[in-house]
């Protein structure tokens, strides 16, 4: 994977782009924001989307959003990309009298609150690109003491937006600040552009912008990276493991290259405890790779953080395909690290989808470049995601456990499984919103929810709504499937939501599902449950789940069955309820 340019960004929208999935989007400026533009719809493009995008006129921010009139209040853009700029802050904090200047960051954050808290922008999402630094020089470094300075200002301006983030789920910050600290300021400005054309942002940063803003939006369609795998000898460490020892290899932080690896090993080990899956392939003898996550004093990472080990002499693309078949991912939430640029170029052109960093030769540049790339974007985080790695451990065992059986169903009755079913709480609604956000597989309507519209379908009378966790003799699976249904009519329920985590497959917990979803429809005088399939480039596998299960197609509805209720049979299931 490499961040194409702006030239290559332009190339990729000359193409025919008419088989991506598209959304609509819409970008609000208060500086010329034209290349952005293009920029973020080249980035979508490269990422495996298209954005219909409403580009704003210049300026026009405050009537944009307040004017019931404006264009963008008539558009039907599923996302907005607010970017009010540093540039114009400063002009407006000069045009202040001193005295007034304290309030500036907090008349920025009124407005911010303000639009997210608009019922007229209700089921959008504002996407709000932050402040980088503009250091005026006018305290020099006593700014940091004196609240009206402009660096105080965009400084509690950033913090605030935050804190905005965390109330408000419709609310998204990326981060323009960062940017610039990686970039440097002189990378992300250039003056003689800006002078000439109010272009706030050189043509040599306008790539690294659109990329955030495009995996913001890409993540909160249910499109990330969740796994990380990773090569041992050179990528890990420095030298190999199996020619050098374990006393040769290169760890550590004292002076020399091993302080590169150890960093490496680090960032790695905080995405672990983060949720994403770490797993190793590497061309070794298992023992001898095991050695350093077991014995070596300088190891960050150890066995237990490794959630699929595969050290052989098979291809790296058999062991990564290996990896997918005990996660059910798609290998396009996966991404590869690894020194040799053989072996990138062999799993990039065998195994379509996955991310294959292009590493610089040098391992003290890996983690720079590897921060440049943004390659977890997230949507969502909730305190189970640390349990995930532990789970994927027990997954591998019950693989290892069914190649001793020759029957499904036996095997499938020794794990002892056990599901509790109850309403969403305030102690799961974190878990369900991450679900509806992450899932993609199993979704028959792939609609997403944030953690506010799982709070109102909680509260509302007529929704029946169940999360359900699953658990058996290797472990707890934790809450793996969410089901929302609402009425249609006196005696016919909708289901709005029917999601599953891949990771319970073909264990019978569909029809388990099921059961309990004619039973709650029962229990409130129901007759006939109706589902809905939505196709979407990911969730072919559910195309035919209703009718698998004994729904019947509904007349002059080609996307639609219904279940009649009263000839209902339980479903038989080798789970029973905790």
């Amino acid at each position: 994977m490499t961040m194409l340019d702006l030239k290559q960004l332009k190339r990729l929208l000359k193409q025919d782009n008419s088989h991506l999935p598209s959304v609509k989007a819409a970008l609000v400026g208060d500086t010329a924001t034209q290349l952005l533009a293009t920029a973020v719809r080249g980035a979508a493009v490269d990422l495996g989307f298209d954005i219909d995008l409403y580009e704003a006129d210049y300026n026009q921010v405050e009537q944009q959003f307040c004017d019931p009139a404006s264009e963008l209040h008539n558009s039907d853009a599923q996302w907005i990309v607010l970017f009010q700029s540093t540039h114009q802050l400063l002009a407006q904090h000069a045009a202040m009298p001193p005295a007034d200047r304290a309030g500036l960051a907090q008349s920025r954050l009124d407005f911010v609150e303000a639009i997210v808290t608009d019922p007229a922008w209700a089921g959008r999402r504002i996407i709000c690109l932050n402040y980088p630094e503009i250091d005026d020089t006018i305290y020099g470094n006593y700014a940091n003491r004196v609240e009206m300075s402009l660096l105080w200002q965009t400084r509690m301006l950033n913090v605030g937006l935050m804190h905005l983030a965390q109330r408000y789920d419709n609310l998204t910050i990326v981060d323009l600040a960062a940017v610039q600290s990686q970039l440097g300021r002189n990378v992300m400005f250039a003056p003689n552009v800006y002078v000439s054309t109010e272009m706030v942002l050189s043509v040599d940063a306008l790539p690294h912008v659109a990329y955030r803003i495009v995996q913001a939006i890409a993540a909160q369609r249910g499109t990330f990276n969740k796994c990380l795998i990773l090569d041992l000898d050179n990528t890990l460490w420095g030298g190999v493991i199996g020619d050098d020892g374990i006393e040769g290899i290169q760890l550590g932080h004292g002076l020399g290259i091993g302080r590169a690896f150890t960093e490496l090993q680090q960032w790695a080990k905080k995405l672990q405890q983060r949720g994403i899956i770490l797993c190793v392939v590497s061309k070794n003898d298992e023992q001898v790779a095991k050695e350093p996550f077991i014995h070596h004093p300088d190891m960050v990472l150890r066995l237990d953080d490794i959630a699929v080990f595969m050290a052989n002499w098979e291809t790296k693309v058999d062991n990564i395909r290996a990896v997918q078949q005990v996660l059910n991912i798609g290998f396009d939430s996966m991404v590869f690290l690894d020194d040799n640029p053989f072996e990138r170029a062999i799993v990039r052109e065998n195994i379509p989808g996955i991310t294959v960093p292009e590493l610089p030769e040098d391992p003290a540049q890996y983690l720079e470049f590897l921060y440049s790339l943004n390659l977890f974007e997230t949507a969502s985080a909730s305190e189970v995601d640390d349990k995930r790695t532990r789970q994927y451990q027990q997954e591998a065992k019950r693989i290892e456990l069914k190649r001793t059986f020759a029957n499904e169903q036996e095997f499938l009755a020794s794990l002892g499984m056990k599901a509790r079913v109850e309403p969403f709480t305030a102690f799961n609604t974190p878990r369900v919103a991450q679900l509806t956000q992450r899932s993609n597989q199993f979704h028959l309507r792939t609609i997403r929810y944030s953690e506010d519209d799982v709070r109102q379908l909680a509260q509302d009378p007529d929704v029946i709504d169940m999360a359900l966790s699953l658990r058996d003799r290797f472990g707890d699976h934790g809450l793996i499937a969410v089901v929302v249904m609402r009425p249609m009519d006196r005696e016919t329920l909708l289901v709005d939501t029917w999601l599953m985590s891949c990771r319970v497959l073909k264990r019978g917990m569909e029809r388990f599902t099921l059961n309990q979803m004619v039973d709650a429809a029962r229990a409130r005088g129901y007759r006939r449950i109706v589902g809905e399939y939505l196709p979407t480039p990911k969730n072919a596998m559910v195309a035919q789940h209703y009718p698998s299960l004994g729904f019947k197609p509904v007349p002059g509805e080609a996307s639609q069955w219904e279940l009649d209720l009263d000839r209902y049979v339980v479903q038989p299931c080798n789970i029973t309820l905790a």
